[in-house]
């Protein structure tokens, strides 16, 4: 059948991406005729465009449903992670603009960078071909690799831009290798024709093509052993540029996975779920352990972030239903307490201070009682201290791992659980119970920017009690 061009109407499921594009390309001919002590407008508007974008999706506006000859699929899956990516992203350019401006680095290209990174996210949420999945993911990655390279003149931004660069690209060309080769077997690029048509293809053909798929996969989500570019980029980048790459592309990547594992590979659910758990196995042991050891807070955070993708796949490796909401609650979770954990070391740094050491923290709670009080709402979240919202989300995806009848996995994850409390409790233990050393850190003046993080921080307490309806909302995805 020959593809028609598609009507209005029929691309109405498109609205929120369509107006996202729209606007970021009106703002970026709208930052040409801006000077830098008018940039606040086009940064503004780009956190409202977020908002809107995010309304949208969360009433439903232009409905569900198959477009572009079902190369995009907007389902609840896709709304959920959709409306999340806006959200975090928004938050993410909150952080953004009082930490570059004071050191000089803001230019009008980075909140368009964030919008074209978001609309790449979105793409790939909603791919139903593999085509789109490659589109929506380069589109995401080349915005990340300018972000990452923001501050020229610094050596460490510049190294972690090119490992960053270099290693994407050879990751970008497994997935892609693996992409071809399951054409090559199936003969179709649609997931659901791919799906339908396993049963004639040849196996070793897929089984290859989806063993480069899945390494694809876990590069992009920074799972060991594919883990080599995430440490050094996370520690180079600026923090807030490091706080966006690190939260909402997780969202993305999970939803990625999910296109590609269920909806395309679902016949070799076997298969590909044992490759999950080994992949959860490694990046639990190696990034747990590898973090206790570091005194570097961005380090630590990147090797932790190791583990969590690990937990993460614990959902996937379970599989099912109940296994893919577990892992997107998961992924969303994380997101929200990864913007919250580098936005504390935002909120307490300043020109020539970076607050980036778990030293600096020392002695926190006897200079800023408040801030205290929040950095420690996040690390026990991180940290899966119950009531508040990252046990809700271990606990998830151990239970589905159990489901998957994979218990093993489940005792493995229990064990690094709390091994992985150590390090999250060791920021604690310097806030409340040493002593401050020279004259350290002092919050930010910048309200906004406190009022986020304070929003951000208790946020990860108020929905660890209320967390039912976020679950609920990740389940009914995917009946």
């Amino acid at each position: 059948m020959n593809p028609t061009m598609p009507t209005a109407a029929e691309l109405l499921p498109l609205l929120p991406e369509l107006v996202l594009v729209g606007a970021a390309f009106a703002l970026l001919m709208l930052d040409l005729f801006l000077d830098d002590r008018r940039r606040w407008i086009t940064h503004v508007l780009s956190i409202l465009v977020l908002a809107v974008v995010a309304g949208m999706i969360g009433f439903g506006t232009g409905g569900q449903g198959t477009v572009l000859n079902g190369m995009f699929i907007r389902d609840i899956a896709a709304d959920v992670m959709k409306f999340f990516t806006c959200i975090v992203s928004a938050l993410s350019l909150v952080y953004i603009w009082p930490f570059l401006r004071e050191r000089g680095l803001y230019k009008g290209e980075v909140a368009i960078l964030v919008l074209f990174a978001t609309a790449g996210m979105m793409l790939m949420v909603s791919a139903g071909s593999l085509v789109m999945v490659y589109l929506g993911l380069e589109m995401l990655a080349l915005c990340q690799y300018a972000l990452v390279a923001i501050d020229r003149d610094s050596p460490l931004a510049s190294e972690a831009a090119m490992k960053y660069f270099i290693l994407g690209s050879l990751a970008s060309g497994m997935l892609l290798y693996g992409l071809s080769l399951t054409y090559g077997a199936t003969g179709t690029l649609d997931l659901v024709g791919i799906r339908d048509a396993m049963g004639s293809a040849s196996p070793g053909l897929l089984l290859t093509g989806l063993v480069f798929i899945v390494a694809g996969i876990a590069f992009k989500f920074g799972a060991a052993p594919f883990h080599m570019w995430l440490p050094d980029v996370y520690h180079g980048a600026p923090t807030p540029i490091t706080l966006f790459i690190g939260s909402a592309p997780k969202i993305a990547a999970f939803g990625m996975a999910y296109r590609l594992l269920e909806l395309g590979a679902g016949p070799l659910d076997t298969q590909w779920r044992l490759l999950i758990a080994g992949l959860a196995v490694a990046s639990l042991v190696l990034g747990n352990l590898i973090a206790l050891a570091q005194n570097n807070l961005k380090r630590m955070l990147a090797y932790s972030t190791i583990s969590h993708v690990g937990f993460l796949f614990l959902g996937l490796a379970g599989g099912g239903p109940q296994g893919f909401a577990s892992a997107m609650f998961y992924a969303i979770t994380y997101a929200l307490m990864s913007v919250a954990a580098f936005g504390a070391i935002v909120v307490l740094s300043r020109k020539g201070f970076e607050a980036d050491e778990i030293d600096d923290f020392k002695g926190l709670n006897v200079r800023n009682p408040w801030m205290a009080g929040l950095v420690l709402c996040v690390m026990a979240s991180l940290a899966g201290v119950p009531p508040f919202l990252g046990f809700w989300s271990k606990l998830a995806v151990l239970r589905a791992a159990l489901q998957g009848d994979m218990l093993w996995l489940a005792i493995v994850g229990i064990v690094f659980a709390v091994v992985g409390a150590f390090y999250y409790l060791r920021v604690i233990k310097v806030m409340y119970f040493d002593q401050p050393v020279g004259e350290g850190m002092r919050e930010r003046d910048d309200r906004p920017l406190r009022v986020a993080f304070g929003a951000n921080a208790l946020l990860l307490l108020v929905l660890g009690i209320f967390w039912n309806p976020l679950m609920a909302w990740c389940l009914a995805a995917f009946r």
